[in-house]
């Protein structure tokens, strides 16, 4: 297979019409792609996109490729088997993006946790260092809507879903955090969630970098991937972690993150003192571990983004007197040990609408209240910290869970307890 694609020989078909199905099919327009096929098994997109065609047994035939959304698991897709039948042409918008350009170098993060928080801080540091960088991906923006420059970064946060299609990825330097459980309803097994997660080293060859979690490195070893790992040396962060004036950065929740980015500024050349200079006007994104208010005794956290009880635990690893609010759509098998937590939980208080699974994993562990709604929540808390003889206290939303039975997203969610919390701190702190 040729690493770029003149598109004007090739056909697809789009299945899924999101946002990366509606960048995929704008960039195949503007290159003028053979032939143009569209599908999503929604009826208000396909009415929407005036598709009128439900059969598609053609399609799938007459197609070179197929370009899969990330968000559609071909187990429940509508034309499922189909999907199964033609398996070997699915491909990403990421594949498309390597197949149809070799302008650009790549940095490619993936992970269960701190993808996004990582990605950010990488694309703020090298842009303070004078290099030119484009960020997309699962972050936000479609990797077919960055604008491809010579010699340009491409900053790319990569979600299992959109790997585990993938079949031409391949970044210069390839970052892998770290792997807990999560989406083991979509992919299946844990094994074929770690599967999607290794594809970002497949294609790598010798002059390419692999960065991966120590405690992955076994299994890097076992697959004899061609590319340089680098070890992770987080003691190396640490050395220089005070140096660095920004109290998001230092606490510790993001070390091993910045031990990620420390190495990649190493690969890159970046002195040390510019990598210190360069981070100090770094700001945390919103919803990950955001401390957005302070009010005499009481720190306030929005950690919404954290939609698994793993994730939940990097929170509570850095926090001390917490009340701590939990709830919402459960991940399939998903599951939390508080041991080394149990100390510093004064009182978990319940939402949502899966509140037995919530209450069987804390039951005999810790003091919790089912208070079903932000709102209650927050009530409760301030009710119970009058009474807590703790000179300090966190108010903490690190759910653990999906945010889609009360909340549009998990956005929507931490916007609405930043807000129902700067208007009770008003009224009792």
């Amino acid at each position: 297979m040729p690493h770029t694609l003149n598109l004007k020989n090739f056909s697809f078909l789009i299945y899924g019409l999101g946002v990366s199905g509606k960048s995929t099919l704008s960039y195949l327009k503007k290159r003028k792609a053979k032939n143009l096929f569209i599908w999503d098994d929604d009826k208000y997109t396909r009415k929407r996109f005036k598709i009128k065609n439900k059969r598609l047994k053609n399609e799938f035939k007459n197609a070179h490729y197929i370009v899969l959304s990330p968000g559609v698991n071909i187990k429940n897709a509508k034309f499922s088997n189909e999907l199964k039948k033609y398996r070997k042409k699915i491909i990403t918008d990421l594949d498309l993006l390597y197949l149809s350009n070799n302008k650009f170098k790549s940095i490619v993060i993936t992970g269960t946790n701190g993808k996004s928080t990582t990605s950010k801080i990488i694309a703020h540091l090298l842009k303070k260092n004078k290099f030119k960088v484009e960020l997309g991906g699962n972050i936000g923006t479609p990797v077919l809507n960055l604008n491809t420059r010579q010699d340009t970064f491409f900053i790319i946060e990569a979600s299992s879903f959109q790997l585990s299609y993938s079949k031409f990825i391949h970044p210069n330097y390839a970052l892998l955090l770290n792997i807990t459980n999560d989406h083991l309803d979509w992919h299946g097994s844990k094994q074929n969630y770690i599967n999607s997660k290794f594809r970002i080293f497949n294609l790598q060859n010798k002059n390419d970098y692999a960065l991966i979690n120590n405690n992955l490195a076994k299994i890097y070893k076992r697959k004899r991937y061609l590319g340089k790992r680098i070890n992770l040396k987080i003691k190396d962060y640490l050395k220089i972690k005070s140096k660095i004036n920004n109290d998001y950065l230092n606490l510790k929740i993001n070390d091993e993150n910045m031990g990620f980015v420390l190495s990649i500024s190493k690969i890159l050349k970046i002195k040390q003192k510019l990598f210190i200079k360069s981070l100090k006007s770094f700001k945390g994104l919103p919803h990950r571990y955001e401390i957005f208010l302070k009010r005499k005794n009481v720190t306030f956290i929005n950690d919404s983004k954290a939609t698994t009880l793993e994730a939940a635990k990097f929170a509570l690893n850095n926090s001390k007197n917490i009340y701590w609010i939990v709830g919402g759509l459960p991940k399939y098998r998903d599951k939390i040990s508080l041991i080394r937590n149990k100390k510093d939980i004064m009182r978990c208080y319940i939402i949502g609408k899966n509140l037995n699974f919530f209450k069987k994993q804390f039951k005999n562990k810790i003091k919790f209240s089912i208070t079903r709604t932000l709102r209650g929540s927050i009530l409760k808390i301030f009710k119970d910290i009058k009474s807590s003889k703790e000179k300090k206290v966190t108010i903490l939303l690190s759910p653990g869970a999906a945010s889609f039975d009360q909340f549009n997203n998990f956005e929507n969610r931490g916007n609405i307890f930043k807000k129902l919390c700067r208007f009770y701190a008003k009224k009792f702190i």
